[in-house]
């Protein structure tokens, strides 16, 4: 863009879906200050943090001073957490259970096929937690396998050199049996501690990510649902507010729960004459995840349905140095559900290898999850996305993006098996 509108926004909330996430929320209370203050400090204007004040949801104000306006800004985070940690509990057992019906699901269906056929990159993320998980049980077992082999024939040759014991054939079943119990107790302790690991190897928790997505083949599941009615109440009262614009962020998995939610508000009819400006920022989204599966027919219709609104600008940001999201990926068209009357989304990359300066690239081009968040952080070279002037500064998304084109290099081209759509 050639300049930049006049500033107009003096009040703004902004509604932030983390995506599958068992943290406390204030994890991105901490992370909007640090990346916050270090952007700032690239791009020359200033941001303060303060705690939210009256009831409501967790959240924070941002009093911003940018190109010469003041800007207050209330951020609330719409917290699913509780739920994620829900999904998470469970044994060994029931992770691996849940690791072969995620499994099944994508490959029975077909959707992991045509998931292929757009980017490899998170659909590899998709397949590291069942070869991870699987090896850690392979080694498990191995191990078991061998202390129990090692127990068994050294108590047999124990046996053999004491003085010949009455029922021997008793006994020989009984040191196999002890020591098939002791290779088991062994691999399970193994089993444990490669879990205690997941905090640096990811494993479970991707596995139960993709898991959740697939529990109802792409379906929500009612409690999810009506939390989604929840969080589009909280928007609709944010609506009636006196502020300048309303914004709602969603990142990874939150991208999807945002469409759903202002997909259902919309369609409610819920907006006053008088409004506010309605905006909507997806972020390292992976929809198609979720859209591909063959229930996921809700999901669908509010891609299709929020594609063609006016009342709203939907921009939609991603990049190809992240793993983990179907980048510059338009997920309303290759869902296969893009209306004659498509506006959105406008699709734009976050071009890591050209906002990074070299030495940050170098140092993060394989932390995988960390550039997963890079979107909520700091650039050492911002282009024309920068979360903090988007979030906290003086204009409209509808006005920074105006007569913006989507990237050249984005994906449109129908591929999903599955278009049937329902609406809730």
């Amino acid at each position: 863009m050639s300049s930049e509108p006049e500033p107009r926004v003096y009040r703004r909330r902004v509604f932030y879906v983390p995506g599958y996430d068992p943290s406390h929320p204030r994890r991105y209370r901490e992370l909007y200050r640090k990346e916050g203050a270090e952007q700032a400090r690239i791009s020359g204007y200033r941001l303060r943090l303060s705690a939210a004040q009256g009831a409501g949801p967790f959240g924070w104000t941002v009093n911003a001073t940018v190109d010469g306006s003041e800007i207050e800004t209330r951020f609330s985070v719409l917290v699913w957490s509780d739920l994620v940690r829900e999904s998470m509990d469970g044994s060994i057992l029931t992770s691996y259970r849940h690791l072969l019906r995620t499994a099944w699901t994508y490959i029975a269906s077909g959707a992991l096929w045509r998931l292929m056929q757009l980017r490899k990159g998170p659909v590899i993320a998709a397949l590291y937690p069942v070869g991870i998980m699987l090896l850690q049980l392979l080694a498990a077992v191995g191990v078991g396998w061998a202390v129990g082999s090692v127990l068994s024939w050294g108590l047999i040759e124990l046996e053999r050199g004491l003085r010949p014991l009455p029922h021997r054939e008793v006994a020989v079943i009984a040191i196999h049996l002890a020591a098939f119990l002791a290779g088991v107790l062994v691999a399970l302790a193994l089993l444990r501690w490669f879990r205690s690991l997941d905090g640096r190897v990811f494993a479970y928790y991707l596995m139960h990510d993709y898991a959740y997505a697939a529990q109802d083949n792409g379906a929500y599941p009612p409690a999810l649902e009506a939390r989604i009615a929840r969080f589009a109440d909280q928007l609709a009262d944010a609506m009636q507010q006196d502020v300048d614009e309303v914004l709602l962020v969603g990142h990874s998995s939150g991208a999807h729960l945002g469409v759903s939610l202002l997909a259902d508000l919309l369609r409610s009819g819920r907006l006053p004459e008088e409004r506010p400006a309605l905006g909507f920022l997806s972020l390292g989204q992976a929809i198609p995840m979720q859209s591909f599966l063959p229930d996921a027919h809700r999901l669908r219709a509010d891609l299709h349905d929020l594609s063609a609104q006016d009342k709203i600008t939907w921009v939609d940001v991603t990049a190809p140095g992240d793993g983990c999201a179907f980048a510059l990926c338009d997920p309303v068209a290759v869902s296969g559900v893009a209306p004659q009357d498509k506006r959105w989304p406008l699709v734009l990359s976050a071009a890591f290898t050209q906002t990074l300066s070299a030495e940050r690239w170098k140092a993060m081009r394989w932390r995988f999850f960390r550039l997963h968040f890079q979107y909520l952080c700091a650039f050492d070279q911002p282009g024309e996305y920068d979360y903090f002037r988007v979030t906290a500064g003086p204009i409209t998304l509808a006005n920074r993006y105006s007569g913006r084109h989507g990237s050249p290099s984005r994906i449109e081209r129908a591929v999903s098996k599955y278009t049937g759509m329902s609406r809730s």
